[in-house]
């Protein structure tokens, strides 16, 4: 063999050999994220810059503090109404503090909490940033919905400290009228609320047709967009009846007009009718942006592109349609025609195909997905059995045989707590936990965010499992005394209440110690393709370093570049979402 042979041998030996184990170069390890330097939480310390401020991340900031107040003090409400129940007869409070406390409980949960938490925190934190904008349309009226919340909330709470209301979240006349508890304030306070609700759905209408970024069409737009685009048509069209109707109310009862009380005159199921014609809209008002955030949540945590985009688009669309068309099925005991006692039935049934076309195209993209069990998959969970279990309970209510037998029992109480608070409570964990990470740039204890998931999903069904069969065995809503057969379901709801009760606490000690101890995130640690996580984690007060052009769908798990482009030297005259005094104190 020639001395080149031999040198090539050694040459092809040396290459095949393994190699000697090494430390790896500094610049192959993993980079740990760092928390930037600058950002819309450090944009302004003083406290004027967040009461001042016409940045819709600081808006969003303000209204999960008022909503996650207003959801304690709640369930403050919730949890003395349940331990008056433990026993038949007086427990802790006496018959009318018990029902101020059922009546305040339902007003907070429904106008402070349930309506406004997943649209005015998520949704004004998000909607701009999804659009590629700098800001909603308009800024400041952005920040006016936060003080008329406010205003209403604190008139509210006035009344309640100076003699509350004890007739229900309702309202019902004529009882409402005559009361001699103090529920003018707390009538006013919802009137005012309402315009809170209607000024947000106005803003992100015009957003949504107006500063979409460039390459951003309708069939590119998130489903969470979609979402709060049915939700805001029915704020606007539906809101401004509740608030005209509570101010009735609240004339009646200082005036004595007689429009609802039949003494005078007046019609009370004429007030059932105005009021259901919003209320039950409502629901959708609470469960849209709630079906948005799992559309979001579920291509994540499966990696794959949403099965169904247009038809998930379309749904919500349907829903926010037909939901005014369903109000009647409230009024089933009320004296309506069977006609329209059927019709009313057959349209609330409905809503159920647009709801099982999202349920099974969440479960289509979950299929073959490559899932990464998460908390908020947990509660993504969560909300598919809530959602499932309780619009099939919905069916069955709006089925006018059983509905005569259940009307204002426990089993009422139970269904719509699974569908309003079981599946909008899952999916504002699931937006809490999922953009906690780009809100506050910081990641929590993940173990523990699975423990707490895990109390939350347990206790819910131990609260109300049994209501159901309580309802089902003849138990009315409401009531304050019941007989001794009915104490053993109670005190298992009461249990199960207390398991819901700790399993928040622990939500709020892990997340307030995140903000502090918490790793940074990073700008997009769960590997989403979703427009916002293109972004760094707090977000710019501008959201992006640049003008944003859309190069794909928000989902395009299957494509390599990102979804967006960025052009620096961001124009200043309104293009691509850029307004003015977006991030400052107005």
């Amino acid at each position: 063999m020639s001395p080149q042979s031999d040198s090539s041998a050694a040459q092809i030996t040396a290459e095949t050999a393994p190699a000697e184990p090494s430390a790896p170069p500094e610049a192959a390890r993993p980079e740990e994220p760092r928390f930037p330097a600058r950002h819309y939480l450090n944009d302004g310390h003083t406290i004027r810059s967040w009461l001042l401020t016409v940045d819709h991340k600081r808006i969003a900031i303000l209204y999960l503090v008022l909503v996650l107040t207003a959801f304690l003090l709640g369930g403050i409400f919730a949890m003395v109404v349940r331990l008056e129940l433990l026993t038949p007869g007086p427990t802790i409070i006496d018959a009318l503090t018990y029902n101020r406390a059922f009546t305040l409980h339902g007003v907070i949960m429904i106008f402070l909490f349930m309506i406004p938490a997943i649209p005015a925190v998520f949704g004004n934190f998000f909607l701009p940033i999804m659009l590629g904008a700098k800001d909603v349309a308009f800024p400041r009226l952005n920040l006016l919905s936060v003080y008329l919340y406010v205003a209403g909330a604190a008139l509210a709470l006035w009344g309640m400290i100076h003699g509350g209301a004890d007739t229900g979240w309702t309202f019902y006349t004529p009882y409402s009228t005559i009361t001699p508890t103090n529920v003018v304030p707390i009538l006013l306070g919802a009137f005012i609320v309402g315009f809170s609700s209607i000024l947000t759905g106005i803003n992100f209408i015009t957003s949504i047709h107006t500063l979409r970024a460039p390459g951003l069409t309708w069939m590119r737009l998130p489903l969470f967009i979609w979402s709060l685009y049915a939700t805001a048509v029915i704020q606007i069209l539906a809101t401004p009846v509740l608030g005209l109707l509570l101010l009735l109310v609240a004339a009646e009862h200082f005036f004595g007009f007689g429009l609802f009380d039949p003494a005078r005159g007046g019609d009370p199921i004429l007030y059932q009718h105005l009021f259901w014609f919003y209320s039950h809209p409502a629901v959708y008002i609470m469960v849209l942006p709630a079906m948005g955030v799992i559309s979001e949540v579920v291509t994540t945590f499966a990696r794959k592109h949403i099965f169904g985009y247009r038809m998930i688009a379309y749904s919500s669309l349907g829903i926010a349609f037909v939901g005014f068309f369903t109000w009647g099925h409230h009024l089933f005991v009320s004296g309506e025609s069977a006609f329209d006692a059927g019709a009313f039935g057959i349209l609330s049934m409905f809503v159920g195909v647009f709801t099982a076309i999202k349920t099974f195209n969440w479960v289509g993209t979950l299929y073959r997905g490559a899932i990464t069990f998460k908390t908020p998959f947990a509660y993504l969970c969560g909300f598919l059995y809530f959602i499932v279990f309780g619009g099939m309970t919905g069916v069955a209510v709006a089925t006018v045989s059983l509905d005569v037998h259940w009307h204002d029992s426990y089993f009422v109480v139970a269904h719509f707590h699974f569908i309003m608070v079981g599946a909008v409570v899952m999916a504002f964990l699931a937006a809490l936990h999922y953009w906690f990470p780009k809100m506050f740039g910081k990641r929590y204890p993940e173990g523990w965010g699975l423990v707490a998931a895990s109390l939350i999903i347990l206790g819910f069904n131990a609260t109300f499992i049994p209501q159901f069969l309580l309802g089902n065995a003849g138990m009315p809503r409401r009531y304050y005394n019941y007989q001794p057969q009915f104490q053993a379901l109670h005190v298992a709801s009461t249990t199960g209440a207390s398991l819901l009760a700790f399993g928040f606490l622990l939500i709020a000690i892990y997340l307030l110690l995140s903000l502090k101890y918490g790793k940074p995130a990073g700008p997009n640690p769960w590997g989403s393709r979703a427009f916002e996580w293109t972004t760094q984690s707090p977000p710019l007060t501008e959201n992006y370093p640049g003008a944003v052009t859309v190069l794909s769908g928000p989902y395009a798990y299957h494509v390599a570049q990102s979804p967006i482009a960025l052009t620096t030297n961001r124009p200043t005259d309104g293009g691509g979402g850029t307004r003015e005094g977006g991030g400052h104190a107005a």
